[in-house]
């Protein structure tokens, strides 16, 4: 595929507009009354979630990873062939070249990489140290040797890209970027525009450092995605979070700032609210036996819930291609027409497509 072209695909401004009926001949008196369509009546539309840590990491630190990267583009190629595509595919551990190979089989049109190596914390500020002394044998003090590994595709026109690093790493996870990253992308044919967040944070056991200082790592980017998520998402646009949480059997990781956070997680709404969504046979605390979440907030006029959970990549269809299975959500999104019968602010009149390493990065100028 020519990622170009793909980069140059045209954004859509989606908008509401009400028009009136033309009046009708009064109809014989014999005659049952015509129905009437609610203008009132509630919208809906429907939106899927996919997360997946596609395990792109170089080599010698994995083996057989660019064919098992292509194999994913192509399985996603082959499920846009069955019209079962997600919408949107959250990606994590993207580090390798092969990620564009896989971007080019699967047919999305559109595509954004989260920071870069580059990339600064939210604040702006220098960096801080869990402590003075660094696990240097552990990768600590090497500096960045690659990008955060986020990258985000879209079927649905992405309108917008921010991201950031974490300040604080701890053991070979400093070894990347890793931070977050925000898409807002455009519901197709309604007056929506969704705010979608990928993130990957610390490693546990994976990162080779003390436990204490993986926790301490972990926590500090909790609390600085939050941070991001308030700073970024639109307070009139629903949200949806995805990536990998590096959470499973870590309580003190899940439960860390719990009460702060603006989103629900699915798992747990789907456990303790509405178990028509959960997936059979789901034992207790689901959210502490994966490291991949997704979650999400509703604004004030836009009610957002998930509706069906399972996974993908998980081996029952074709080979498993990483070490984690792919965790697919749909939600369902109703509004009043009433309440959004004004179009959404334009997002700016130019384009500027932003090229990096293949990926591409779509601005606005205002």
């Amino acid at each position: 595929m020519d990622l170009a072209m793909l980069a140059m695909a045209p954004l859509h401004a989606a908008a509401s507009m009400a028009v009136p009926l033309a009046a009708a001949p009064a109809p014989p008196p014999a005659a049952a009354p015509l129905p009437v369509a609610r203008v009132d009546a509630p919208h809906s539309a429907e939106i899927s979630v996919l997360t997946y840590n596609v395990k792109g990491l170089p080599w010698p630190v994995a083996k057989g990873r660019a064919r098992a990267l292509r194999e994913i583009g192509e399985e996603l190629a082959a499920m846009r062939r069955e019209r079962r595509q997600p919408d949107v595919v959250l990606l994590q551990e993207g580090f390798r070249g092969e990620i564009a190979e896989l971007v080019g089989a699967s047919g999305y049109a559109y595509w954004a990489k989260g920071p870069d190596r580059a990339a600064q914390p939210a604040a702006g500020g220098a960096r801080r140290r869990l402590a003075s002394l660094r696990y240097a044998l552990s990768g600590e003090g090497w500096g960045k040797l690659t990008g955060g590994g986020l990258h985000v595709l879209s079927d649905l026109p992405i309108l917008e890209v921010k991201a950031a690093a974490y300040s604080a790493c701890a053991g070979f996870d400093c070894l990347a970027n890793k931070g977050v990253m925000l898409v807002s992308v455009a519901l197709n044919d309604a007056p929506v525009e969704i705010d979608v967040v990928n993130t990957h944070l610390n490693s546990r056991r994976a990162a080779k450092a003390p436990v204490e200082r993986t926790l301490a790592a972990h926590n500090r980017q909790m609390e600085e995605l939050l941070a991001f998520v308030a700073d970024n998402a639109g307070a009139g646009r629903p949200l949806l979070v995805g990536g990998d949480f590096n959470v499973r059997n870590a309580p003190e990781r899940y439960y860390h700032k719990a009460s702060a956070r603006p989103f629900r997680v699915v798992s747990e709404y789907c456990r303790t609210t509405d178990p028509a969504c959960a997936p059979p046979g789901e034992e207790a605390e689901p959210w502490l036996r994966s490291q991949d979440l997704q979650a999400f907030a509703s604004p004030s006029d836009v009610q957002v819930r998930p509706i069906r959970v399972e996974t993908a990549f998980d081996g029952a269809r074709s080979p498993r291609l990483s070490d984690h299975d792919g965790y697919l959500v749909r939600y369902q999104l109703t509004w009043s027409p009433a309440e959004r019968a004004q179009p959404q602010p334009a997002r700016g009149l130019t384009v500027k497509p932003q090229f990096r390493n293949l990926g591409a990065r779509v601005s606005w100028t205002y």
